[in-house]
């Protein structure tokens, strides 16, 4: 594998769809397009292939200042254009490519190569601030998260709303590597396929372009709820679990998705099961166990331990589960 770098949009780009990107990409991309301010903003989309809110994103925020100078530089990276011809999250044999910048946990590979790479080049442009955009499969209200609580970096998450996300939790994401050398934010905008996600990063993206400077006053705690990810959860390999099969180790509830962003309380069920044996693996900040302190289980009955949790990103998709994670857990903090 090897990044290739444009700095033009190649015919076609502007109307192209996830799934024939490949027809116009040969892979990974790195696209430089020049502005007014020389110091650019990094876009990267499609880390995760059937996230598609960030290419239709750009595509219209691109013919907007179509024959009209961009108000500053703009790098945008395409990043899993084969898993995006299937409509996947990412290929069997692939790692997850916001899984695989620098800081990760996975070994060295060509992929963390590449990723290494592109923080360099991005660092001598003297990048302004970079934005990662995703999707959610599950039911999510828009927000941004951030790896710093540094003023720039709550600054860059307030722009696109009130919600706001602070986690160091799973490691090797894009906007933690960025975070090393400019304010840098992802953001979770919907599922894919809903205009208003396309509309609202629109907006967003035009408004980084066209600032001159990230505003120094601090941002004020009546301005964003902000939450801290305390904990990632993830179904023990080995159980099986559904939303609708009654004889699967862990029936979790058709509903479970409805407590995203919802502050819930200890004792709240989430699930049967049918042994005694924990079928989730809760892990905090620095990688420890904490199962004990977040789950248990009562007659069959798999409930939550803390209090005043809330879930995110929580779905129904028993692929992207197994693939990534059930949920993270959070609690609100103050400025």
């Amino acid at each position: 594998m090897s990044l290739s770098q444009l700095d033009f949009l190649p015919d076609g780009l502007l109307e192209a769809n996830p799934e024939n990107l490949h027809r116009i990409l040969p892979g990974p991309t790195l696209i430089h397009l020049a502005g007014r301010r020389a110091e650019p903003v990094f876009v990267s989309i499609l880390l995760h292939g059937n996230e598609s809110t960030g290419l239709a994103s750009l595509q219209l925020l691109l013919k907007k200042y179509q024959g009209q100078p961009l108000p500053r530089s703009l790098s945008i990276f395409f990043g899993n254009v084969s898993a995006a011809s299937k409509n996947l999250r990412k290929l069997e044999n692939q790692p997850d490519y916001n899984r695989i910048w620098p800081g990760t946990e996975l070994p060295d590979c060509a992929e963390t190569e590449m990723a290494k790479e592109i923080v360099l080049i991005m660092k001598k442009r003297r990048v302004f601030a970079s934005v990662d955009v995703h999707n959610n499969t599950g039911l999510n209200p828009h927000y941004a998260c951030v790896n710093r609580l540094d003023n720039p970096f709550l600054q860059l998450a307030s722009l696109f709303g009130r919600l706001v996300v602070y986690f160091i939790r799973p490691k090797g994401v894009q906007s933690a590597a960025f975070a090393e050398i400019c304010p840098a934010v992802t953001l979770e905008c919907g599922r894919p396929g809903q205009h208003y996600g396309v509309e609202h990063v629109l907006e967003y993206l035009n408004s980084c372009l066209n600032l001159t400077a990230l505003p120094q006053h601090q941002v004020q705690p009546q301005d964003i709820d902000l939450f801290h990810t305390v904990a990632q959860v993830k179904v023990h390999e080995k159980v099986i679990f559904s939303f609708n099969q009654a004889d699967a180790d862990l029936l979790l509830n058709e509903d479970l998705e409805r407590m995203n962003f919802t502050e819930i309380s200890a004792g709240t069920v989430w699930g049967t099961t049918r042994n005694s044996l924990m079928p989730l693996i809760a892990q905090d900040e620095n990688g420890n166990d904490v199962t004990d302190n977040c789950f248990s289980i009562q007659n069959g009955d798999l409930l939550i331990n803390r209090k005043h949790t809330m879930p995110s990103m929580l779905t129904l998709d028993e692929h992207v589960i197994r693939q990534d994670c059930l949920c993270y857990l959070m609690e609100r903090i103050h400025l």
